[in-house]
C-alpha cells in the first residue's frame, strides 16, 4: 500500500523512471491517472495468495480456494478466500484508528484506540470457521446471481482479539438492545462516501458469545489488508458477511439492524421451501444465522489415481455452524452404503473438525468418494443440491472427489 500511495502521488518524470522508458503523449494524461503498467492488477502478488486460488471478480475483489488447498488444520492466510463488497481502504494509519460504540441502545457512546483495545481488555485466541453464505452458489439451477462460488469460500484460521461482550459491558448496553450492526472503512464501488458497501450485524445473543471477537491478529500476525486490517469483527459459524472487516464502529440497536445488505433478499432464504425459480416476496425471506452442517475432502486432490490393492487415505474437515459435528461418513458406491471416518474434536467451539479414513477399493475402475457429515442434532448433509433459493445460499450438498484405480 505504501507503493500504491507513492504511485498515486508520482509525477510524470517519476512514471518515466519507474517504467524505464518515455511515456509517449504523457502530457495528455489526466491529473491523478496511474499508467496501466504500474497498476497492481495481479491479485496473487497484491494479496499474497497461493497461485492456485481462483479469482471470481476484481470489482470488488473476490477469490476462492480449491479443496486441496484447504488441507491445513489452520488455514494459512495465503489460502483464505476473499469476499469484498466495496473498495479496500487505503492509507491506513493504525496510530489514529479507533472503534466507536454507539446506537440507540448503548448506555454511553465510547471510542477506543487500537492501543486501548489491546491493553484494556483481556485477549483471547480461537480457531473460527468463516464461510461465505453463497459458497456453492454455482450449482444452483436456475442460476442465482452473484459470485459463482464452488466449494472454496471457507476457512478456519486462528483469530486473536478481545471479546465484543467485554467492550459492550464497558460501554454499557440498555435492556432494549436486540442487535448490533457494524460499520467499516471500505468505500462504495461508486465512490459515493455516503453509501456503505455493506453494514450487517447479529442479534445480541450472538454478539455476547465468548467467541465473538474484535480481532487484530490472525494466525499470530497482523490481519492482512484484504481480510480487514487493522480490526475485524469475527463471528464464527455464521455467514462470513456477519464478520465485518476494517471495523471502525459498532451500533447497538433497539431493532434488527437495517444497514446495507440487511434488507431484501441479501443473506436471506425463503422462510418456507419454494419451487426452483419461484418468485419470493421480501417479507417471506428469513435472515441466515447459523450455517448448516457441511464437509470437504481436502486430500487427495480430485482426479487422483491409485494402484489396485493399495489403500487410499482421505482427509478433510467438517463444520456445523453453531453446533458440533457428530460424525462423518464416506461412500464409494454413490451413497448406496456408508462407512465411518475418524472424526476429531474441535479445538474450540465454532472451529471445524478434521476427519480421515483409509479406503480399500474392490477392483480396478472409476470411483467417486463422497463425504457426508451429521451435526449434533442428527441432521446430515443432503446428497444432492438442497432447497433452491433466489440468491443461491446455503448449498451444503455432499462433496465428492474422483479416483481411478489402475
Amino acid at each position: 500500500m505504501k507503493r500504491r500511495s507513492f504511485v498515486k502521488k508520482a509525477t510524470l518524470g517519476s512514471f518515466v523512471a519507474l517504467l524505464g522508458t518515455d511515456i509517449v503523449f504523457g502530457s495528455n494524461m489526466l491529473k491523478g491517472y496511474t499508467p496501466l503498467a504500474l497498476q497492481e492488477t495481479d491479485p496473487f502478488k497484491l494479496f499474497k495468495k497461493h497461485k492456485e486460488m481462483v479469482v471470481l471478480n476484481n470489482r470488488p475483489w473476490n477469490m476462492e480456494a480449491q479443496a486441496h488447498l484447504l488441507n491445513d488444520t489452520i488455514t494459512p492466510t495465503t489460502k483464505m478466500f476473499i469476499r469484498n463488497n466495496g473498495r479496500i481502504p487505503e492509507d491506513i494509519d493504525v496510530s489514529t484508528w479507533t472503534l466507536t460504540i454507539d446506537g440507540e441502545s448503548v448506555a454511553q457512546k465510547k471510542t477506543y484506540t487500537l492501543a486501548e483495545l489491546q491493553s484494556k481488555f483481556k485477549q483471547y485466541t480461537y480457531q473460527l470457521t468463516l464461510e461465505c453464505g453463497g459458497n456453492g452458489r454455482s450449482e444452483f439451477n436456475p442460476p442465482a446471481k452473484g459470485n459463482q462460488w464452488t466449494i472454496g469460500a471457507i476457512h478456519c484460521a486462528e483469530w486473536t482479539g478481545v471479546r465484543l461482550k467485554d467492550i459492550l459491558d464497558d460501554a454499557g448496553i440498555k435492556s432494549n438492545a436486540v442487535y448490533i450492526g457494524y460499520h467499516s472503512a471500505d468505500t462504495h464501488l461508486s465512490g459515493d462516501p455516503a453509501k456503505e458497501p455493506i453494514s450487517r450485524g447479529v442479534p445480541m445473543s450472538k454478539a455476547l458469545q465468548d467467541e465473538t471477537l474484535i480481532a487484530f491478529k490472525v494466525n499470530g500476525k497482523d490481519i492482512p489488508l484484504a481480510h480487514g486490517y487493522p480490526l475485524r469483527l469475527v463471528a464464527g459459524g455464521w455467514p462470513a458477511s456477519a464478520s465485518g472487516k476494517w471495523l471502525n464502529r459498532i451500533s447497538v440497536r433497539n431493532k434488527v439492524h437495517d444497514g446495507t445488505k440487511m434488507k431484501g433478499k441479501a443473506y436471506r432464504v425463503p422462510c418456507e421451501p419454494v419451487a426452483p425459480g419461484a418468485s419470493v416476496k421480501d417479507e417471506d425471506m428469513c435472515i441466515i444465522e447459523s450455517m448448516p452442517v457441511k464437509s470437504l475432502i481436502t486430500s487427495p486432490k480430485s482426479g487422483g489415481m491409485i494402484k489396485e490393492g493399495k489403500s487410499l487415505k482421505i482427509r478433510g474437515h467438517a463444520w456445523a455452524g453453531e453446533l458440533e459435528v457428530a460424525k462423518v461418513s464416506y461412500s464409494i458406491d454413490f451413497g448406496a452404503t456408508w462407512q465411518p471416518t475418524v472424526l476429531q474434536q474441535p479445538s474450540n467451539r465454532l472451529a471445524w473438525q478434521n476427519f480421515s479414513a483409509n479406503i480399500n477399493f474392490p477392483k480396478k475402475g472409476y470411483y467417486e468418494v463422497w463425504a457426508k457429515a451429521f451435526d449434533s442434532n442428527g441432521i446430515s448433509q443432503p446428497m444432492i443440491l438442497p432447497g433452491w433459493n433466489p440468491k443461491g445460499y446455503l448449498n451444503n450438498a455432499c462433496h465428492r472427489i474422483a479416483i481411478k484405480v489402475i
